[in-house]
């Protein structure tokens, strides 16, 4: 059932926007000047994001990885971490606070007179909050394949005095190149169909690009042959990216909160001497300084603001609202994960391993599909069923489910298979089945990835303004278009009140559900036999 709704949800709006689009022709994206500049701007601004995300990533990710002991590298870390699931209505809010005309590096940019007023603005602002979003991404993925690299390999290089260079060639290159073809498509991706940013940071008709047109033909317009023609453009350029990458490359994992290796570091010290060691300090001197004052900056500006959040009458309705949605989103995509990655385990029990990797790639294939594409293709195919008020919303939740489902399958992957067979065969003999079986081997296995899956469907939903947008109302706003609407009219005091809302709604979503995952049981046999047997899936 789950696939079915997957492929059939995912089919159809692909189907209602060809059958939307069929009477426009293709070449209207390159003959018509205002959609051959739209097109040409969003390919070169996600092309110089990705570069610069990416490249700046590296040496960031060398860096951190060489120094493992330094005066708040935990911090530094954490605010990577934090950079990933931050969503990007406050990202933005607190690049303006630093950034803008009058933020607070104002008085430096006006001292050295460098830069312009307007920088914030137009392509530069766009590829500055793409890279304040992807270079962490980038970098952490990146870190942790270099920490993955097996101790002896340092070791070796550490006896054998290999040179800066000979390390790159030998060690770091090796580990670093089959994550880029991926990661770079995902980068991509992400700037390519970016919304919020391009939204607030435009500055105008000549920053457009691809979502923010096909967002005004659906919202202003109402021409929707023309957004259907956008959305399969969208569709059809990430998709042809997405399938060059898979042809190449391994799969970049990310596990958030994981201690880093410390070994890699211990044999790098008598080659990172002098010039080395300076460099490295200024490449983490930088990463610090693209993360650390945005995020201040909403802290900051979020407590002082806080006396005007009770004269918000409009505030608590939309964290309700937000909140509620985000919990439907979660639940829905996380019930979808576990659907889809029980079937694909079951068919690969059962020997059927080509329905197992259909069954599991049905999930996946959201991730190259925008969710504002998504999303117009489900209206169209809903069209005339589809009313307003609460139906509207439904639809964000559904999108929002669908968005995060890849996600979601990603952190669960691991855990989902439970028992091994000598495991399975062990509880087979001593009767354990059912609930029991359940409760004592498979639980404990899997309410760690479950809860984290779950805060990570919650806080896509929780930041997501794109669809929110399409198909949300003014009236009855969420928290992300509220704070959207006080940014465009300039009440600053309640813009900082409403980031930091939902800044603090982010963060209790994920210590909530981490908090109730290691909540150890009520009485003292039962305690000890859970903290037991949490230490043996842990040493496992």
């Amino acid at each position: 059932m789950a696939l079915v709704a997957v492929a059939g949800l995912g089919l159809g709006s692909l189907g209602a926007l060809l059958w939307q689009a069929r009477e426009l022709h293709p070449a209207m994206l390159w003959q018509e000047p205002w959609l051959a500049a739209v097109l040409r701007f969003t390919l070169w601004q996600a092309s110089l994001s990705t570069l610069l995300s990416i490249g700046l990533a590296m040496p960031v990710a060398l860096a951190l990885a060489r120094r493992p002991h330094f005066f708040g590298r935990r911090l530094l870390l954490r605010a990577m971490e934090l950079s990933l699931v931050i969503p990007s209505l406050i990202a933005l809010f607190g690049l303006v606070a630093v950034h803008g005309r009058r933020g607070w590096l104002a008085p430096l940019r006006d001292a050295l007179g460098g830069l312009p007023d307007d920088y914030l603005y137009g392509l530069s602002g766009i590829v500055l909050a793409h890279v304040f979003y992807n270079l962490p991404l980038a970098a952490r993925l990146m870190l942790q394949a270099l920490e993955e690299a097996p101790p002896a390999q340092w070791r070796l290089a550490g006896q054998l005095g290999l040179s800066r260079g000979a390390l790159w060639k030998a060690l770091e290159w090796p580990r670093l190149a089959p994550l880029l073809p991926r990661l770079a498509a995902l980068v991509f991706t992400l700037c390519f169909t970016s919304f919020a940013i391009v939204m607030t940071l435009g500055g105008g008709p000549a920053s457009s690009t691809l979502e923010v047109a096909l967002y005004q033909a659906m919202k202003f317009d109402h021409d929707l042959a023309l957004a259907a023609l956008l959305a399969l453009t969208q569709l059809a350029i990430c998709l042809t990216l997405w399938l060059l990458a898979l042809s190449r490359g391994g799969t970049p994992r990310l596990a958030v909160g994981g201690h880093p290796s410390r070994s890699a570091g211990r044999w790098w010290r008598r080659d990172a001497l002098g010039i080395s060691r300076f460099t490295d300090a200024c490449w983490l001197a930088g990463l610090a300084a693209l993360l650390l004052p945005p995020l201040a900056a909403v802290l900051v500006a979020g407590v002082l603001g806080l006396p005007d959040m009770p004269r918000g009458a409009s505030l608590a309705p939309a964290a309700l609202r937000s909140l509620s949605m985000a919990l439907g989103a979660g639940l829905g995509a996380l019930a979808l994960a576990v659907a889809l990655l029980a079937g694909r385990q079951w068919l690969r029990d059962t020997r059927h391993p080509l329905a197992a990797t259909v069954m599991e790639g049905g999930g996946q294939l959201i991730l190259v599909i925008p969710a504002l594409v998504f999303g117009t293709g489900l209206f169209l195919l809903l069209r005339p069923r589809l009313g307003s008020g609460w139906e509207g919303y439904a639809l964000v939740v559904l999108v929002n489910a669908f968005m995060a489902l890849p996600f979601a399958m990603q952190v669960i992957r691991g855990a989902l298979p439970g028992l091994s067979a000598p495991e399975r065969r062990l509880a087979d003999q001593f009767g354990v089945h059912g609930w029991a079986r359940l409760r004592w081997l498979q639980w404990p296995r899997l309410r760690r990835p479950l809860a984290l899956a779950l805060a990570y469907a919650m806080t896509l939903s929780l930041g997501d303004f794109s669809v929110i947008a399409l198909f949300g109302s003014p009236s009855a706003p969420t928290l992300p278009m509220l704070l959207f609407q006080q940014l465009g009219g300039y009440r600053w005091q309640g813009a900082a009140a409403t980031a930091l809302l939902l800044l603090a709604l982010v963060m209790l979503v994920f210590a909530a559900l981490d908090r109730l995952t290691r909540r150890p049981p009520r009485y003292g046999w039962g305690r000890e036999k859970g903290k037991r047997e949490g230490e043996e899936v842990s040493s496992e």
